[in-house]
């Protein structure tokens, strides 16, 4: 039983492990194909009024080279004359990225919510409760994002993607009301990955099947439907940047452990979003250096408000022996059930981030991480599941600030 019992997490750590190798494929390949078809609608040009492409209906078109041969791609419109005897979807790069990502959200968060969700400083949450929060974002983004479409503001892009940033802002905010930094983060992420996969789902594979349905029934398409998944299309291309920082952004405690994180991630969104405006415009043939500038200059700003005070001057300690003692009780007490050869925290298989805390030399070998993640970040221990004190914390943070003596 106790062998049973420890091959669990080990075995969730290979799932975890493979499906988000597997997340990590299938988003390289929707991000990729929304990128490129995003550059081809903005790169082709019309063809010479009266010639053989604008007859046969061809709104615009490019030539291109790659892997030593020569690419010829042309658009139209409605659609060609004939339909083609084979068509190419681009749709299961969406549906595999969101459902790995769902199946990986539900491995790492939803079956360990109390250490990956619930943080007790924040809100003591039930397993339940975290879980039906995460789940309960995913359809209330995805609701209102869809209504905003459809309602008039729709049809101005400038103010619908004020409405939606803010909307995303104020949905970071709650979220950090009641989950951990971290797990809100992610589902900051999995409302906008729901909303781009879902208007592949709902709308853009939708409208082309009626295109096509039109086309065989020797019907014109209605242009309608072209337009509206031209804009679902667009509205997946400005949300890529911020997803992806999301989809990392576990790694970085400094932004999702800060007070105001809610704020931290607007501000990467934002930098997101005018940085793939710049290429976007560039694709037209419009060098607006002003877009990434300022999106630097978002995450350079933000880069100075978060970073950590100097430590003060170092300070003589009287017997570092003694001294060093009380802060491996502190690490076998508060860190050790994780950070071990074999972790006895429920739900680990092995040290996050092979950082190991059981003995003397890897605590002196690890200290500035210690320091960074305990004291500075305050993002360990995970939810601050062992219950480490303020004291604990400044008893550590004296300790590296003397010099992180061993003995």
């Amino acid at each position: 039983m106790e062998v049973f019992g420890y091959l669990v997490p080990y075995g969730l750590e290979w799932l975890n492990l493979i499906v988000r190798w597997l997340h990590v494929i299938t988003g390289i390949a929707w991000i990729g194909a929304s990128f490129y078809f995003v550059w081809l609608d903005n790169t082709i040009r019309p063809p010479a009024p009266g010639s053989e492409l604008a007859r046969k209906g061809v709104s615009g078109e490019l030539w291109a080279v790659h892997g030593g041969g020569f690419y010829n791609p042309q658009k139209y419109l409605n659609a060609p004359p004939e339909l083609p005897g084979e068509l190419h979807w681009f749709k299961w790069e969406a549906y595999s990225t969101w459902l790995s990502g769902f199946a990986l959200l539900t491995i790492v968060y939803y079956f360990n919510a109390q250490a990956m969700m619930v943080d007790k400083a924040v809100a003591d949450l039930s397993t339940l409760q975290a879980v039906g929060i995460g789940i309960g974002s995913l359809v209330v983004g995805w609701t209102v994002y869809d209504l905003l479409c459809r309602s008039k503001l729709g049809k101005h892009d400038l103010a619908f993607g004020i409405v939606i940033f803010l909307f995303l802002t104020a949905s970071a905010y709650v979220l950090n009301k009641y989950l951990s930094g971290r797990a809100a983060y992610i589902h900051v992420g999995a409302m906008i990955g729901t909303m781009m996969v879902a208007n592949v789902l709902m709308l853009i594979i939708p409208g082309q099947r009626k295109m096509v349905a039109a086309m065989s029934a020797g019907q014109v398409p209605d242009p309608v439907h072209g337009q509206k998944a031209k804009q679902r299309s667009v509205h997946n291309n400005y949300f890529t940047l911020p997803v992806l920082f999301i989809m990392i952004s576990n790694h970085y405690a400094m932004t999702y452990r800060h007070e105001h994180a809610w704020a931290v991630l607007a501000v990467i969104m934002a930098a997101g979003v005018l940085i793939r405006h710049f290429f976007n415009l560039r694709h037209k043939g419009r060098v607006e250096w002003r877009y990434p500038v300022a999106g630097v200059a978002l995450l350079l700003g933000l880069a100075i408000v978060l970073a950590p005070k100097a430590p003060v001057a170092a300070v003589a300690v009287a017997n570092p022996e003694a001294e060093f003692a009380k802060i491996q009780s502190i690490m076998t007490q508060r860190c050790a059930s994780c950070h071990a050869d074999k972790p006895t925290q429920p739900g680990f298989a092995s040290a996050p981030a092979g950082v190991m805390l059981h003995d003397g030399a890897s605590i002196a070998q690890n200290a500035a991480k210690i320091y960074q993640q305990t004291v500075q970040l305050k993002a360990m221990p995970l939810a601050n599941m062992t219950n480490m004190t303020d004291a604990e914390r400044a008893q550590v943070g004296a300790w590296f600030e003397a010099g992180a003596k061993q003995q």
